[in-house]
């Protein structure tokens, strides 16, 4: 019975196991078919990943210009220098190959040490290490050609790589910013702008089987990387160097302990020509210290490679970076009264610019006695005449005229509790009271520019509202963006946020201010000969451990009748006998509208008085006949005398190219052999310039100027000239004479 049973059982057990592999079978079957028909993009996909590599294609960073085209950022082809410390060691039994290598590569490549490469090829853990980052092309050949010549192909590598390049170096480096090793973004346009200039990565991808050798070209594949676009900016290279110049002389001539800043905005359209802080940093090295900053660290007895040294080092670094005019904030001093008159004139608070009011040096508001910079006081005084000369009475009386409320909406409306909007990173952000604790006495130290703070963008911002007809318009940086193929991806159009005065106000405050530049206001070192300037001055305080700390200041804009430009300088913490910023300011932005002006094609409009005191240049007349000598002279503004008889021009005072007051200018030339006459110089110091004009004509000399033409802002005498009184010179030699900046308190 039992094998009668065994025979069904067996096949039973036969048809399922048959059964199970039949359906096992078929899963199989129908799994590889939906893989081969249904999951086949999915699965090649996997299996190239595996087999396949990718390399980076980097794409080339757009480039910056400024508004004529001229390159201030882009790339450039440069070359990498590396040695390779683990190949080496493996080589290197007694140091000698070390020692070869060394002396050899600093031998080609200027200002390389032996004991930086050395110190390099003492990391024999490593593969590779970079001893020179950046280098040109011919030190590059030098190179090259020293490792053929020595077979050290093993050794040391030449690559050419791209870098980041600044071609006018320190200029405009705040507002460019610069980039980091890997090419992004760090500070300025660099970094606000950098999804625009960095493009796309392409890719180039290979694939190989598991020995290592190339696969058919039809599983490769070259994805060509996206150039970065390129800026247009509104900077003008022109404008910034004159701005970068004066603000160098100006940080010099005062002291300043915590650096100086200026910009020059365009009034209408709110572009910014040109933006700096002194001192500058090269964005080409931005990771050296800047002399200024070195000085600081080496100051402060640190031992280098220390832990203090390099965390002062960077402290110092972050803090030559940082764009003062757009980053920091400050007291605006009593540049913001021009704020305080347009709005009581806008109000109606005031209706007559020639109301009187009577300074006593001093107002009590509140308990509180605040004093006028001038503490004697002005005595009686106009509404014009307080924002001329800056009387803080005048300020705080008109401005209760309109109350807090009001006042606080005008602060608003003038954008000074906001962020300009600028496309630049790191805008600072205003202090001001908060309105529900806004109280008299608030009220009254504002008014004149006191216990808030704002930006300096956001103060030339405010100002050019009033130079524009009451506009506030957004500043900006960047005009266009063009991609590589030069199609304008982007065009910048004028933002007004809001009209904050009326035009009659704001052209009324502008003339005001021009008439005090012009006359006897605190203003005047900002005067500019053939053009009207408006301008307001200001000294305010500083909050911290040094009482005596101020921060001097002047904005102004020009041509006062139909503004272009507004310019602001400010001078933190100056450390000169005087600190005001009729001083340590106004001069150097009147240099700027002495060198931008013309540029921007504004044509100058002398007065009498003007024409009088402009200066020529003494021409070249060696050589010339009487006649050809006196025609010359006849049609350029000089008179001339001849010594000797006959005979052409062999000698001449003043001396070709020398520069003079054009008035009475006297050019006296010498014939043949004749001996030059000579004059005792007289003495001029602690006349005014009508007097001394008259002493030195009558001796027959000419007048230079060594503070340009500032004189004309009032009757100041001369401090000292040159050559001194007593000395014997030939007749026609220019005397320089000295006058001093005035130095009202503000």
């Amino acid at each position: 019975m039992q094998g009668e049973n065994a025979g069904p059982r067996t096949a039973r057990r036969a048809a399922a196991v048959a059964l199970f592999l039949l359906a096992v079978f078929c899963f199989l079957l129908g799994r590889l078919f939906f893989i081969q028909v249904f999951g086949f993009e999915r699965y090649q996909k996997k299996v190239l990943e595996q087999i396949t590599t990718s390399s980076p294609v980097a794409a080339p960073r757009g480039a910056i210009l400024d508004a004529n085209g001229v390159v201030l950022a882009a790339d450039r082809t440069v070359y990498r220098i590396s040695v390779f410390p683990s190949v080496v060691a493996g080589h290197d039994k007694n140091g000698e190959l070390t020692g070869r290598i060394a002396a050899g590569l600093a031998s080609v490549v200027s200002g390389l040490a032996a004991s930086k490469v050395k110190d390099d090829l003492s990391h024999t853990t490593e593969l590779e290490r970079t001893v020179v980052r950046a280098t040109d092309k011919a030190c590059a050949d030098r190179v090259v050609a020293w490792i053929l010549e020595n077979g050290f192909t093993a050794y040391v590598a030449v690559e050419a790589v791209t870098a980041r390049c600044y071609p006018q170096g320190t200029l405009a480096a705040h507002v460019l910013g610069f980039t980091g090793s890997d090419g992004q973004g760090l500070y300025g346009l660099e970094l606000q702008y950098d999804d625009y200039l960095a493009g796309q990565a392409g890719a180039y991808v290979t694939a190989r089987d598991s020995t290592g050798n190339e696969l058919p070209s039809r599983y490769s594949a070259y994805t060509a990387a996206t150039p970065g676009m390129t800026l247009c900016t509104t900077l003008d290279v022109y404008v910034q160097a004159a701005l970068e110049e004066q603000l160098e002389t100006a940080r010099i001539a005062s002291g300043a302990q915590n650096r100086v800043c200026g910009v020059v905005m365009n009034v209408k359209t709110g572009a910014i020509l040109a933006m700096a802080t002194s001192p500058a940093f090269d964005p080409n090295t931005p990771f050296l210290p800047n002399t200024d900053a070195l000085e600081k660290l080496n100051a402060n007895g640190y031992l280098p490679g220390s832990d203090e040294y390099r965390a002062e080092k960077q402290r110092l670094l972050l803090e030559t970076w940082n764009n003062k005019a757009v980053t920091e904030i400050y007291m605006p001093g009593s540049t913001f009264k021009t704020m305080t008159c347009s709005m009581v004139l806008e109000d109606g608070a005031v209706t007559d610019i020639n109301e009187g009011f009577y300074c006593h040096g001093s107002l009590t508001v509140a308990d509180r006695v605040i004093h006028c910079h001038k503490r004697e006081g002005h005595g009686p005084i106009t509404f014009a005449e307080g924002l001329q000369k800056s009387c803080n009475p005048v300020m705080m009386t008109i401005s209760a005229r309109i109350g807090c409320d009001r006042f606080y909406d005008y602060v608003k409306n003038f954008g000074l509790l906001e962020k300009t909007g600028i496309d630049l990173p790191g805008e600072g952000r205003s202090i001001f009271h908060a309105k529900s604790a806004f109280s008299e006495l608030d009220l009254a130290t504002a008014s004149f520019g006191q216990n808030f703070k704002v930006s300096v963008l956001q103060m030339i911002t405010a100002v050019s509202a009033v130079a524009n007809g009451g506009q506030l318009v957004t500043p900006y940086v960047v005009e266009s963006i063009k991609d590589a193929a030069g199609n304008t991806v982007y065009s910048h159009e004028t933002t007004v946020r809001r009209q904050v005065v009326s035009e009659k106000t704001a052209k009324t405050v502008s003339a005001i201010l021009a008439d005090g530049v012009a006359g006897d206001g605190g203003a005047k070192n900002a005067y500019v000969a053939g053009y009207r300037v408006a301008a307001k001055t200001g000294t305010s305080e500083k909050i911290g451990d040094d009482p005596e700390a101020r921060i001097g200041s002047c904005v102004g804009f020009a041509p006062a009748d139909d503004p272009e430009i507004a310019v602001i300088i400010v001078v933190d913490e100056p450390t000169s006998y005087v600190k005001y910023g009729s001083v340590v300011a106004a001069p150097y932005v009147a240099g700027v509208f002495r060198a931008v002006l013309p540029h921007l094609g504004v044509t100058p409009v002398y007065t009498e008085a003007e024409e009088e005191a402009r200066t020529l240049t003494v021409p070249d007349l060696s050589g010339l006949s009487m006649t050809e000598a006196a025609t010359l002279l006849s049609g350029s503004g000089f008179t001339f005398r001849f010594e000797g008889q006959s005979g052409s021009v062999t000698g001449q005072t003043p001396a070709p190219g020398t520069v003079v007051k054009r008035g009475g200018a006297t050019v006296t030339l010498r014939l043949g052999d004749g001996e030059p006459k000579t004059v005792t110089v007289p003495d001029v110091v602690k006349k005014d310039l009508g007097d001394a004009g008259t002493l030195l004509a009558r001796a027959g000399l000419n007048i230079g100027f060594c503070r340009g033409d500032n004189w004309l802002g009032g009757d100041r005498m001369v401090t000292a000239q040159s050559p001194a009184a007593g000395q014997v010179v030939p007749v026609g030699t220019v005397v320089t004479l000295h006058f001093p900046y005035d130095e009202s308190e503000e």
